[in-house]
């Protein structure tokens, strides 16, 4: 069986599992982003954008789908603090937005080929 058998708090490893906990708002923004990227189409372009900085345009035919519905995503994306964007004339470029997401990315990938 894979439960305890007997009951047993070993509170100095509590205590130290517990300090390690975000504040709740902080936990909730992380629950955030990690179900944002859960969505197929959302982790698509924040893998791609993981190599380089790329117009809607370009996103849209990496996901094989609308710029519409890439806007759509992106919006989310944004909201998080996840994308950002920089606008060129009448283009419109998104990157990730620091080092923190692309490191997230990358240890993910490598994560889930083991």
């Amino acid at each position: 069986m894979d439960v305890c058998q007997e009951k047993i708090i070993h509170a100095e490893k509590v205590r130290i599992a517990s300090d390690l906990l975000p504040k709740p708002h902080i936990l909730g923004s992380l629950a955030e982003i990690f179900k944002s990227l859960s969505d197929p189409t959302r982790l698509k372009i924040v893998i791609a954008l993981s190599a380089c900085e790329l117009c809607v345009c370009d996103i849209a035919a990496v996901c094989n789908i609308s710029e519409s519905a890439i806007s759509h995503h992106l919006k989310t994306l944004r909201m998080l603090k996840i994308v950002q964007f920089r606008k060129e004339g009448k283009i419109v470029y998104y990157r990730l937005d620091d080092e923190h997401v692309n490191s997230l990315i990358k240890q993910s990938i490598e994560h889930a080929s083991e």
